[in-house]
């Protein structure tokens, strides 16, 4: 049993688009007790795409475009040989049901700032403490660490589509974002207020 302050999610294996290794066949339904305890022998790869999604939907993102904005179609990075719908359930085992946003007019990309917190050691790409960047939506940042942004997009991703941090200060910033190069640099994400 885990003991955990996130909800568990559902993955529907919703498409087949070619023969999947793990052996995941249409219908087939996996259970995550939270987004950070996936099942024995899952599938890495779908874990890669996945995290950012089951990441956003358990701080309480939306995604308008779907008919359950509680929800979101991902598709295995192999080939798009298989395609999951990630749901977030509620306490009662129960699909949590959010209708689709009639009025949704299309992506509505939020501003973004990121910024070094905390730098501790050498940081290859030199960056020091209050270095800043702003980008919009899921863009990335030109010449940024590929391996520090690889790291932050599950924070962006989630930021965009209107997740909070219930444990932070400030719930629409996240101040944990830890380089995975030794944890020199933390860096901040925060999604800025747009008047």
């Amino acid at each position: 049993m885990v003991d955990t302050p996130f909800p568990k999610l559902k993955l529907t294996v919703n498409k087949i688009g070619g023969h999947c290794y793990h052996g995941y066949k249409l219908g087939d339904q996996l259970i995550l007790e939270d987004f950070t305890h996936p099942p024995q022998y899952f599938c890495l790869g779908l874990a890669q795409v996945l995290f950012p999604v089951i990441y956003a939907l358990s701080f309480g993102a939306r995604f308008p475009f779907m008919e359950n904005q509680r929800s979101l179609l991902v598709t295995c990075p192999d080939g798009g040989k298989l395609e999951f719908k990630a749901e977030v359930l509620d306490k009662e085992g129960k699909v949590e049901f959010i209708p689709k946003d009639l009025n949704h007019k299309g992506p509505n990309p939020k501003k973004i700032l990121v910024e070094v917190a905390k730098c501790e050691g050498k940081c290859s790409y030199g960056y020091k403490l209050s270095d800043k960047w702003e980008t919009k939506g899921l863009r990335t940042i030109p010449n940024f660490c590929g391996a520090a942004f690889h790291t932050m997009f599950p924070a962006l991703f989630a930021l965009n589509f209107g997740a909070k941090f219930f444990f932070m200060d400030n719930p629409d910033s996240i101040d944990t974002v830890t380089c995975p190069d030794g944890g020199h640099v933390v860096f901040k994400v925060t999604r800025l207020n747009e008047e």
